[in-house]
């Protein structure tokens, strides 16, 4: 009996480590995931696109450069091909017509399935996606920032610092004095300031002409670039996300909420070097701690505007880019880093931070 008993464990080991054997083997083998179209622009039945549109699309991963090409991609007009250059960069793809789109037509983008990634696996399926361009559509045009596009930093009641940040590019206030300037230990000069923490000049209402009169024109500019970003009409998208927009893909076009919008999680603006994103936000403006905004297809931050009604407040280390038009203040927290703008109405509140023009 003892003898059986033996022998029965022994084949119930056998079997649990031959099980075990096969599991190993199952794991080592899985079939690889098909790389997907995380983001095209303009968008699957979007309206109203540029006739000078330059169409990109963005995958979940690197791909195999060779096989994004004329023959992967198309663009049709009907069954008519649309002539053009395909490009790569990154993990974006981007298609320039030869010469500018017909208004008011419907066309159709198709990515083929044998792109593939740079590991070798194709997508497996075609992805195809339609758009209309509009009647003499030129395309969101960039909100014009006059003179306050000459600095990094524009406020009007005080520009605080917690040293040490680093700064590259002009700062100015008006109509407050240099004294509400703080944490930047200021050098004075005739007209400006320098200051260790700043690649750059510091202009404030109470230095000498033609300081002020200069201030004066910027104050002026920035409001009025606030209004003309506030007044855009017509948005492409309304309360999306109903305010928070963690996690999301933005396309180039017009934003627009009614109350506060909330970055919790990593956000990604996606489209080509001319593209414009207006964000209409009517409260606040929270970006939360670490958080990443990353551009992507070549959008680049001096395009991207957020009209701010709020305040504008850029969580601990977080990576922000565009230009924050904000009518009251702005708030960078410990380690937060901006590449764009900050313009506000109020004051600008700095703690260790990187700012960095556009």
């Amino acid at each position: 009996m003892n003898k059986l008993k033996k022998v029965f464990s022994t084949i119930i080991l056998s079997a649990v480590m031959l099980t075990v054997g096969c599991d190993n083997n199952d794991t080592s083998t899985s079939t690889p995931t098909n790389p997907a179209i995380t983001a095209k622009s303009p968008i699957n039945d979007a309206t109203n696109v540029a006739l000078n549109k330059t169409i990109s699309f963005s995958f979940s991963e690197a791909m195999d450069p060779e096989t994004i090409n004329a023959t992967t991609f198309s663009l049709k007009q009907g069954t008519t091909p649309v002539l053009g250059t395909v490009g790569y960069s990154g993990t974006t793809a981007t298609f320039t017509p030869s010469k500018p789109l017909t208004a008011g037509t419907v066309y159709s983008a198709t990515i083929s399935a044998t792109a593939k990634s740079a590991t070798g696996i194709s997508l497996g399926a075609n992805t195809s996606w339609n758009f209309t361009t509009g009647i003499n559509a030129q395309g969101l045009s960039a909100v014009g920032l006059g003179t306050a596009g000459n600095y990094v930093i524009l406020a009007k009641t005080a520009i605080n610092n917690s040293p040490t940040s680093i700064i590259t590019g002009d700062l100015g206030l008006s109509p407050a004095a240099t004294s509400y300037i703080t944490g930047l230990s200021l050098t004075n000069a005739t007209g400006y300031a320098t200051s260790a923490q700043i690649t750059g000049k510091i202009y404030a209402a109470d230095m000498v002409s033609p300081t002020s009169i200069n201030l004066t024109t910027a104050v002026n500019d920035m409001t009025t670039a606030y209004n003309d970003a506030a007044g855009r009409p017509t948005p492409n998208f309304s309360e999306l996300g109903t305010g928070n927009i963690g996690g999301k893909t933005l396309t180039e076009g017009l934003y627009k909420w009614t109350n506060t919008v909330t970055v919790p999680t990593n956000l990604i603006i996606s489209g080509s070097a001319t593209d414009v994103w207006i964000f209409q936000i009517a409260g606040d403006l929270t970006v939360s701690s670490g958080v990443k905004i990353t551009l992507s297809g070549g959008a680049q931050a001096k395009n991207i505007f957020w009209q701010v009604a709020g305040t504008a407040s850029i969580g601990t280390t977080a990576q922000f880019n565009g230009v924050i038009l904000s009518k009251t203040g702005i708030t960078f927290a410990t380690g937060a880093t901006l590449t764009g703008r900050a313009l506000a109405q109020t004051a600008v509140i700095l703690d260790k931070n990187i700012v960095t023009k556009p």
